[in-house]
């Protein structure tokens, strides 16, 4: 984790941050979670649900008619891109389609004027909040760990893994060239880039809809942006001696030992140095279903990611001084994804897988002090919920329209036709999805197109209709508008 300059670094920016904040109340809420969980859509849903007063029962400010208005403000950061609120909401409403994943970092900065509850803060308080909302790749996420670990941890660790059953077949080509190659020997530049490019095939081939697996740094290898062909990115795991020898100058175990260190210097650093120590809340969303539907080795890959990725956050109750050097999380939210893909009466049982997957980490952090919740949820509802009879059983179904080419069974969908689907059942013990000899019933489960989007008699759009959107909103800036 970070030394002792590092911590100077931080407390630099947030003595910079907090004397902004006097004049300026500012609320940085981290969207983070594994890649395709839905940060994107769910950042789009929450501030389109507060610019067009959207449907938010849960959310107390709303609810209560205590926000006088929202509005989107210039970009904070110069140096990071804005999200593109305008374009995803285009590509949901207009063409129904979900927008791209997230390819870098991004952010958006949405102030909400309020009245408080209390007559007692609306004297002293100014009754305006600025909401940064900040999105990560959840490639990058994953880098987080890596902070803690030398290469010689890195190492053992990424092959473990490539050996397991469920990737073997996918890491064959990487392990047949790492297998077969001396650590110790004098690098070559050539045979460092085929190992280089073969591990980023691996962790691709991984990273496919099908496998369901989440433990895949280094995350830049996937998204390497400008630093595509740099040394930095040039290095994999090697097999190293298990007695610790030390490796000679300019061997590979040496050539790719500076390497990794280069890499969590050049990318890993500067993105928590940046973005993640500079958090207030913080949620994490998991797309739970898949990892369920490819068994008990994907869910338990599923525990370790968000295990490795909740232990690098900076989560606790900070004192009145100590806040003012260094941030820390103070309330924490895992959010299970697509909701709608369940029917209701799964969702209390998806929320209870969940806390047991990230029942360790979660425990950590409320050992700081922060305040933790977990929730399924749906930021964009594609589907609605029906009946039918089937063989005089009578079956709860979600109805909605998938997208062009998803299947069940020997059905193909056309992205155009509404159907009505039963999802099935998720189990009601937890631990079955953990008991490598057992397997959960499969999911039918299979992606939706956006909802067709009412117009109220003026020609307006009305808000993006949701699942607990409102419950997640609460938890996270609720007491901010209190």
């Amino acid at each position: 984790m970070p030394n002792l300059m590092d911590e100077a670094l931080y407390a630099i920016d947030n003595l910079t941050d907090r004397a902004t904040e006097l004049f300026h109340p500012t609320l940085r809420l981290g969207v983070a979670g594994l890649s395709r969980a839905g940060k994107t859509v769910f950042i789009t849903a929450l501030v389109h649900n507060l610019l067009h007063a959207g449907r938010l029962p849960v959310f107390s400010a709303q609810a209560e008619g205590r926000i006088g208005r929202t509005y989107l403000e210039e970009q904070p950061d110069d140096a990071v891109p804005r999200f593109q609120y305008e374009d995803h909401v285009r590509t949901m409403v207009e063409e129904r389609l979900w927008p791209q994943s997230t390819r870098a970092i991004s952010e958006l900065r949405l102030t909400i004027e309020y009245q408080s509850a209390s007559g007692w803060s609306r004297l002293f308080s100014a009754g305006k909040l600025s909401l940064d909302i900040v999105d990560y790749p959840g490639e990058w996420l994953l880098d987080l760990p890596l902070l803690d670990k030398d290469f010689a941890s890195f190492s053992a660790e990424s092959l473990a893994r490539a050996r397991l059953p469920s990737r073997a077949e996918m890491a064959a080509p990487f392990l047949a060239l790492v297998d077969a190659l001396d650590p110790m020997a004098p690098a070559q530049e050539m045979e460092s880039q085929r190992l280089s490019m073969a591990f980023t095939e691996y962790l691709r081939r991984c990273r496919e809809d099908g496998t369901a697996l989440s433990t895949l740094p280094p995350g830049r290898f996937l998204m390497p942006g400008d630093l595509e062909g740099s040394p930095a990115l040039t290095f994999a795991p090697l097999v190293l001696p298990a007695d610790g020898t030390p490796a000679p100058k300019n061997s590979f175990a040496a050539v790719h030992a500076r390497r990794y260190e280069a890499y969590k210097s050049v990318v890993v650093k500067p993105f928590f140095r940046d973005h993640f120590a500079r958090l207030d809340r913080q949620i994490i969303l998991i797309d739970a279903l898949q990892a369920i539907n490819a068994g008990p080795e994907a869910v338990q890959d599923l525990e370790t990611a968000l295990a490795d990725i909740l232990s690098c956050f900076r989560p606790g109750r900070a004192s009145w001084l100590g806040g003012l050097l260094t941030r820390r999380i103070d309330r924490l939210l895992v959010a299970a994804t697509k909701a709608d893909h369940l029917h209701r009466e799964s969702h209390k049982r998806l929320e209870a897988i969940v806390r047991r997957i990230v029942a360790s980490a979660v425990e950590r952090a409320r050992f700081s002090g922060a305040e933790s919740e977990v929730v399924a949820m749906a930021a964009v509802r594609a589907t609605r919920e029906a009946t039918v009879e089937d063989g005089g059983e009578r079956l709860p179904v979600i109805v909605g329209t998938p997208l062009a080419g998803e299947r069940i069974g020997g059905e193909i969908f056309d992205g155009h036709t509404e159907t009505a689907i039963f999802p099935g059942d998720l189990p009601r013990d937890p631990n079955r999805l953990f008991d490598q000899g057992g397997r959960a019933d499969p999911l039918n489960f299979v992606r939706f197109r956006p909802p067709r989007l009412e117009r109220d008699d003026r020609g307006l759009t009305l808000s993006l209709p949701h699942i607990r959107l409102d419950r997640a909103m609460q938890f996270l800036i609720g007491d901010r508008l209190a």
